[in-house]
């Protein structure tokens, strides 16, 4: 498949959709270069990459469904509760993309922000062109600080992509995307500032 032609077939595939095999440990290197080759001004890499391991995707279970019954109490069902168990294993390999904003620093904070949104998606087209399917999203686990911490991360690093890689159980069906027309624009400048012209009226008289 041509590249560009590739790049146009990917699209995400819904986790409870993925199942093994999973990107091997060749095929995970691969994901990784490509992942890191994104946009970084100032050569500041201001995004890590954890790889969750099988034994790291349950402890990060366990540890969900602790905090899930710890929050909800009685109210929180048994199904629930394995529900958030499962939530980090849902796929065979797991990747967490963090932020660390560097600041005060020259390179504006936005950018760098959208630099680790690039690694996410160099990630998702590196994945899909080794014949994988992936998602990426945040959920909850991405925000609560005791994740956070067991993850070793400190409060001001954002969780930016919790990446689930897989086989998709069935080929995705196309997505509607919007028309070019709707989101394109061209500008070619300021338009002209138009003078409103007071326009007198002349009566003529004729005598």
């Amino acid at each position: 498949m041509e590249a560009i032609d590739l790049l146009k077939s990917r699209r995400s595939v819904l986790v409870k959709n993925l199942t093994s095999p999973g990107p091997d440990e060749e095929d995970l290197q691969q994901i990784l270069e490509v992942g890191l080759r994104v946009p970084d001004h100032g050569k500041i890499g201001p995004w890590r990459i954890q790889v969750i391991t099988p034994k790291g995707q349950k402890t990060l279970g366990d540890l969900a469904a602790k905090i899930f019954t710890n929050k909800y109490g009685e109210r929180a069902t048994e199904k629930q509760i394995e529900a958030e168990r499962q939530r980090p294993q849902r796929a065979p390999v797991l990747l967490i993309v963090t932020s660390d904003i560097q600041s005060p620093h020259k390179i504006p904070e936005l950018e760098q922000r959208l630099s680790g949104g690039a690694v996410c998606m160099n990630i998702l087209n590196a994945a899909h062109a080794l014949g994988y399917s992936a998602q990426w999203v945040t959920e909850w686990l991405s925000f609560d600080t005791e994740i956070k911490a067991a993850l070793g991360h400190q409060d001001q690093t954002d969780i930016i992509g919790m990446i689930y890689i897989g086989t998709a159980v069935e080929p995705p069906q196309p997505r509607t995307r919007p028309h070019l027309d709707e989101i394109v624009s061209e500008w070619a400048g300021p338009k002209p500032q138009i003078k409103h012209l007071v326009r007198a009226t002349v009566i003529l008289r004729v005598c």
